[in-house]
C-alpha cells in the first residue's frame, strides 16, 4: 500500500505541475500580445465600447477555452496536443520506473553483498537470488556472478555486458521527450505559416482594410499554433535533460556497487581468502 501511495502522489504532482506550466505558458504569451493593443484598439475606436462581452469574446483570441483553442488553430492542435499526451503519459512511466528504490532497493544490495562477502551464497544461489529480484541492480550482479572464480578481467567484462543492456532499459522512452521537443516548435511553426497564407488569402480575395475580423481568424490560427507548440516543447526539453541526468546518476551508482561485487568475487580474490583462511588455521 505504501508503494501504490508513494507511485500516485509522484504521478499526481507531476501531472499538476504539466497542466500548470501548460496554462501558464499561454496565459502568458496570450496576456503579452493583447496588452497594449488591445488597451489601443479600445481607446481608438469608441464603437468597440459598445459591442456586447459575447461579441468580443467571440472576436478575440481564446486563452481558456479549449474547445476554441482546438477549433481556431485548426488541425496541427491536434498534433501538439497529441504530442502533449505523450510527454505527461512518459513522464508518468519513467517517474515510477526510475525511481531510486525501484533500480538501486537497498535492502537487497545490502543484504546480497553481506552474504556474499560471508561466504554464505555460492554461484547459483547468486544467480537465483539475483534472477528472482529483477531489478536493474540485481540484473548487473547476475552479470558479474556469472563471471564467479575467473580473473578479474573477465569479471569486470561481465559487468560491462551486463551494464550496456541495463543501461539501454533505463534510458528507454526518453527519447519520446526529445522527439517532442524537437517536433513541437516545428509543429507549432507548421500552423503559423498556415495561419499566415490564409490571412494573405483573405487580403488577396477581399478589401480587408479597415476590417480586421476578416484577418482574425488566420492570425489567431497562426499564434494559437506557435504558443501551443511552444508550450509543449519547453517541458518536454526540462524533463528530458532531468532524466537523462537522473539516469546518469543511477548508472554511476550501480557501476560503483557491481565494481565491488566483481572484485569480491574475482579469481585473485577468491584465492587471497583462501590463503588468509590456511594461514589462520
Amino acid at each position: 500500500m505504501k508503494v501504490l501511495w508513494r507511485i500516485h502522489r509522484t504521478a499526481t504532482i507531476w501531472a499538476v505541475l504539466a497542466v500548470l506550466a501548460f496554462c501558464v505558458t499561454t496565459d502568458h504569451i496570450a496576456r503579452a500580445a493583447a496588452g497594449p493593443e488591445s488597451s489601443a484598439t479600445a481607446a481608438n475606436n469608441p464603437d468597440s465600447q459598445t459591442e456586447s462581452p459575447a461579441a468580443r469574446e467571440a472576436a478575440s483570441i481564446p486563452t481558456h477555452n479549449l474547445r476554441r483553442i482546438m477549433s481556431d488553430g485548426g488541425p496541427l492542435m491536434y498534433a501538439i496536443a497529441l504530442c502533449s499526451f505523450l510527454v505527461v503519459t512518459f513522464m508518468l512511466e519513467r517517474s515510477v520506473n526510475l525511481r531510486r528504490s525501484r533500480v538501486i532497493p537497498k535492502p537487497f544490495v545490502t543484504r546480497f553483498m553481506q552474504q556474499l562477502s560471508e561466504a554464505k551464497l555460492d554461484r547459483q544461489q547468486a544467480l537465483d537470488l539475483c534472477e528472482e529480484h529483477g531489478s536493474p541492480v540485481a540484473q548487473l550482479f547476475a552479470g558479474a556472478v556469472r563471471k564467479r572464480g575467473r580473473p578479474g578481467v573477465e569479471v569486470e567484462q561481465g559487468v560491462i555486458d551486463s551494464g550496456e543492456r541495463v543501461t539501454n532499459g533505463l534510458r528507454r522512452y526518453l527519447s519520446v521527450f526529445y522527439g517532442v521537443a524537437t517536433v513541437g516548435p516545428l509543429l507549432g511553426l507548421m500552423g503559423t505559416v498556415l495561419g499566415m497564407i490564409q490571412t494573405f488569402n483573405v487580403i488577396a480575395a477581399a478589401d480587408a482594410q479597415g476590417r480586421p475580423e476578416l484577418l482574425a481568424a488566420g492570425i489567431a490560427k497562426a499564434l494559437l499554433n506557435t504558443a501551443g507548440g511552444l508550450a509543449v516543447a519547453i517541458p518536454a526539453s526540462i524533463l528530458y535533460v532531468f532524466f537523462v541526468s537522473h539516469v546518469d546518476r543511477l548508472v554511476i551508482e550501480i557501476d560503483r556497487l557491481a565494481q565491488v561485487v566483481a572484485n569480491s568475487i574475482s579469481a585473485e580474490e577468491l584465492n587471497d581468502k583462501k590463503t588468509s583462511r590456511k594461514r589462520a588455521a
